[in-house]
């Protein structure tokens, strides 16, 4: 069932994010308050190198209080192409400057509470132009193998989402490393 929203205010607005109550009808015409949060988009980047090393931010999250790594992702400016945000951040936030950058996925991290948006592009190279020019993002940058993301996840050494996502996704359809993209329709895509 789809609900229905009958209003929505803000508690609270800052540059970042809007906090807001919205009054929904749900199953049976019950009514009840869902907090929200609204925020604007997110755009970062898997870099990939000729070994297939990915480069990642080992970095702590006070919020939770553990330290893991992360792909570089941060906001998009207003009028800012996704892929260009991807390409600066992970220029900021690493020194390296990705090379040519293509879609890899799209994700909604948590819609159950937020419509934040997370834009995911895939580089094959980069070159390092310098150190990190936000160097509070990351307690260090690390080209780390590919092939050890399951066992980073499964020692919760990876636990972002939307690395996660982007991540798993690379390991999973191995097509998109060299071509950009699939080399089959998946099978219930040819439907």
């Amino acid at each position: 069932m789809r609900w229905t929203v009958h209003s929505e205010t803000s508690l609270y607005t800052d540059p970042w994010l809007d906090i807001r109550v919205a009054d929904v009808e749900i199953t049976g015409g019950r009514r009840l308050q869902h907090r929200l949060i609204r925020s604007g988009a997110g755009a970062g980047a898997v870099v990939m190198d000729d070994r297939r090393r990915v480069l990642l931010e080992w970095r702590h999250r006070f919020i939770t209080d553990t330290w893991a790594y992360e792909i570089p992702i941060g906001g998009v400016h207003d009028g800012e192409d996704p892929a260009a945000a991807a390409a600066r951040e992970v220029e900021e936030e690493t020194g390296w400057r990705p090379g040519a950058l293509r879609p890899l996925l799209y994700t909604q991290p948590s819609p159950g509470i937020s419509d934040s948006e997370h834009h995911v592009f895939l580089a094959d190279s980069a070159v390092y132009v310098g150190p990190a020019a936000e160097d509070w993002e990351a307690e260090r940058v690390e080209w780390v193998p590919l092939g050890a993301v399951p066992e980073l996840v499964a020692r919760r050494d990876i636990v972002a989402g939307t690395t996660l996502n982007a991540l798993l996704y690379v390991l999973a359809d191995g097509s998109r490393l060299s071509s950009g993209r699939p080399t089959a329709r998946p099978t219930w895509e040819r439907r």
